[in-house]
């Protein structure tokens, strides 16, 4: 029997992850790289894996785990480091110190799940920004659970829900939204789907698309007409979950740093009157953030160049600060010149996901955009913002919006007659983001890097996890978000009273033991000279 006293019960396994491990009814093969020689943090992440494991064990007798040295004895290392970056299985770096000398070590902080004839590996080591090794391990460990359940899923559960990805209104291409959908389609089935076809049979386009759960649009580009307007409304009425990004100016970054100046404008996909009407609207304006990922630039000219770091405000690093599945232990995530949102009221509930802080500015459109204001941005960072310049407040940047839709088309003329035309939809799901860059992953040799890795800087951000935890909620799946979820309290030392009071405490754990072993053999002694004097 296993009791948990701790308070935020970290020790206690979600109701969902318990559900997930009774499904398994085969044998499930865990084997942890977490072996060998590294630093205290790596042993700490090494004992909560494994008190972890041993509590999945307690749920499933079929659950079977060890700890293995993938780099113990081995003749040639290199090449077992190499099979292992071919599955994505990357080492992280640990300094390690040994009779007065350091050294650096590679570490895998990984997990290879193993059901049936299917494989999947887990990250044990959740990358994060501006973190020590040992914060970065120690908020790993909150992450234990989901990373093996997240795992667990992909080999246990068969894919049931399909997901539709809109092309044909100049959205991004494949190679820019490829890491993201790749790490989709471990959970749902992933299909393009196009409008071409609503001119000529819009009734079948409609039957056909109501086979998806979800509708993404990435970045489009090109405005939308009247009959496929009709379709994505009918979709939404039907129940059809959506996830929208989109941009309302056009703006960038590419064409700025060769120029040095871009005039940013409205861009018309005609969809205002789409989402005013189900309760939002996107700006067609910039917005700017003192809180904001950095804009790299090479100075100098050929071999001397060097790339160096420069405030950006329009690229704000904002996550919610409300308590939502969602966004719950996510890293910032990062927009690239995003637009405010402004809710309306009708009757469907309104969640704002990501918001700028409160130190934030808005700039409307058209406007032109030049490289020179950063030496107005290193000014603010240095002497601090204008509060008359920076007064917006929090603004809205992604909206989640919940119920039951009214038609877009009631009580207007549609661009063709359908029969199952609905003027009030049935409960459902959409997600509106002002920036249709916060899908893209950057390219490295023509081949998608991670989205969420920034590869000028070297930064990770949250943008695929929010994604990720967007689409689990929008497509219903609140098990894995719950467990995402779960929040367990880490206590950090205080470094300052380390200091401050250092000498304090090594004089007690020294001084105080030796004075309680001396007061117990004196009053040993006293006690036997007294029992055997008379």
């Amino acid at each position: 029997k296993r009791f948990d006293l701790t308070a935020d019960k970290r020790y206690s396994l979600n109701e969902a992850t318990e559900k997930l491990l009774e499904k398994a009814e085969a044998p499930l093969n865990v084997t942890v790289f977490l072996e060998g020689e590294f630093p205290a943090e790596f042993r700490k992440l090494q004992a909560e894996t494994k008190q972890l494991l041993q509590g999945f064990k307690s749920v499933n007798k079929r659950v079977n785990f060890e700890f293995v040295n993938v780099l113990e004895d081995e003749e040639n290392p290199e090449q077992v480091q190499q099979q292992l970056a071919n599955m994505g299985i990357l080492p992280a770096r640990a300094t390690v110190r040994q009779a007065g000398q350091t050294k650096q070590e590679l570490v895998y902080p990984w997990a290879l799940a193993n059901y049936q004839d299917k494989t999947v590996a887990v990250p044990l080591l959740k990358n994060q920004l501006g973190t020590t090794m040992e914060e970065r391990v120690l908020n790993s460990i909150q992450n234990l659970e989901y990373a093996f359940a997240d795992g667990f899923s992909k080999v246990i559960e068969p894919k049931k829900r399909k997901v539709a990805v809109l092309k044909g209104n100049g959205q991004l291409q494949d190679a820019y939204i490829a890491d993201f959908f790749r790490s989709l389609r471990d959970y749902y089935f992933i299909a393009e789907f196009t409008l071409d076809s609503v001119a000529s049979n819009p009734g079948g386009t409609l039957s056909k698309l109501n086979e998806f759960d979800l509708i993404v649009s990435a970045k489009p580009t090109q405005r939308f007409n009247p009959a496929e307007k009709y379709i994505l409304d009918q979709y939404q009425m039907q129940g059809g979950k959506s996830l929208w990004l989109v941009d309302a100016i056009t703006m960038e970054t590419d064409s700025l740093q060769l120029s040095g100046e871009y005039l940013a404008t409205p861009k018309d996909l005609n969809l205002t009157d789409f989402f005013f009407k189900y309760g939002v609207r996107i700006n067609p304006n910039l917005v700017q953030d003192v809180y904001a990922a950095p804009l790299v630039l090479a100075t100098g000219n050929g071999q001397e160049s060097q790339y160096e770091r420069y405030p950006w405000f329009y690229t704000p690093l904002t996550a919610s600060g409300i308590e939502h599945p969602i966004t719950t232990n996510i890293e910032a995530v990062k927009l690239q010149y995003p637009s405010g949102i402004d809710t309306l009221e009708n009757g469907i509930s309104k969640t704002v996901l990501l918001s700028s802080s409160p130190l934030s500015a808005i700039r409307g459109v058209p406007n032109l955009v030049r490289l020179e204001e950063i030496e107005g941005f290193l000014k603010t960072v240095g002497e601090g913002p204008d509060p008359a310049v920076f007064n917006a407040g929090e603004i809205p940047m992604a909206v989640l919006l919940e119920g039951a839709f009214t038609s877009v088309f009631m009580n207007r003329q549609k661009p063709y007659n359908y029969a199952g035309h609905k003027d009030q939809g049935v409960a459902s799901k959409m997600v509106v983001i002002s920036d249709g860059d916060l899908i893209r992953n950057d390219l490295q040799a023509n081949r998608p890097l991670e989205l969420g890795y920034d590869r000028l800087t070297g930064n990770f951000y949250g943008n695929k996890e929010f994604l990720l935890n967007t689409v689990n909620y929008l497509l219903d799946d609140s098990g894995l978000i719950n467990i995402r979820s779960k929040e367990i309290k880490l206590a950090f030392l205080d470094q300052q009273k380390i200091a401050r009071d250092a000498t304090l405490w090594q004089a007690l754990n020294i001084l105080l033991p030796l004075t309680l072993l001396a007061l117990i053999g004196f009053f040993y002694r006293w006690n036997r000279r007294r029992k055997y004097a008379r």
